[in-house]
């Protein structure tokens, strides 16, 4: 009888302590439980702040192919000009044109903004997408808030897209040299 007195008061022992009702009031967790973390608060990602030169204009690289660019970007008419010459005659063809324009019409930003660039080697497709990288480069410095447009429309990342290189025993990179079966 002794044995099961002393099983019953084992089992007591053993039991989870019931909360308090000063626990309960002043919000912990119960003995024996490990408390709550607070869930987790969801904060804005802070804006970046403007970075522009001592000229109020706001600079940056673009790169595409071989072609590098440094663009300079301030307020103004929308007057693009590189290597010293205006967009029209630089890029002669209008496609290259809209490629340079495309970062103004996703950001609705079209001849807000004057661009001074510089651009060395490549071909002019390779520059205009160097230019085009540049400008939205340059945009985002300048209004850190069209940052998200400007990125899901795929213009902060640079193409690394280049041409493949030349194949010994090939014409070019893949192309063969013509067979001749006799």
């Amino acid at each position: 009888m002794a044995d099961k007195k002393s099983l019953s008061d084992l089992a007591e022992l053993t039991k989870e302590p019931a909360e308090t009702p000063a626990a309960e009031a002043e919000g912990q967790a119960p003995a024996g439980e490990s408390p709550a973390a607070p869930p987790p608060t969801q904060e804005a990602a802070p804006l970046r702040e403007q970075q522009l030169d001592k000229q109020g204009r706001a600079y940056a690289t673009g790169r595409r192919k071989d072609a590098i660019a440094r663009v300079w970007l301030k307020p103004g008419s929308g007057k693009i000009q590189i290597n010293g010459r205006e967009q029209e005659i630089y890029f002669a063809r209008p496609t290259l044109r809209l490629v340079i324009n495309q970062p103004f019409d996703v950001a609705g930003r079209r001849e807000q903004y004057d661009v001074v660039a510089t651009v060395v080697g490549g071909g002019l497709s390779g520059q205009a997408g160097a230019v085009k990288h540049g400008i939205a480069q340059a945009l985002t410095r300048y209004e850190p808030a069209l940052r998200g447009v400007v990125k899901q429309a795929g213009f902060l990342t640079r193409d690394s897209r280049a041409v493949e290189r030349k194949k010994y025993g090939r014409a070019k990179a893949r192309r063969s040299f013509q067979f001749s079966k006799r």
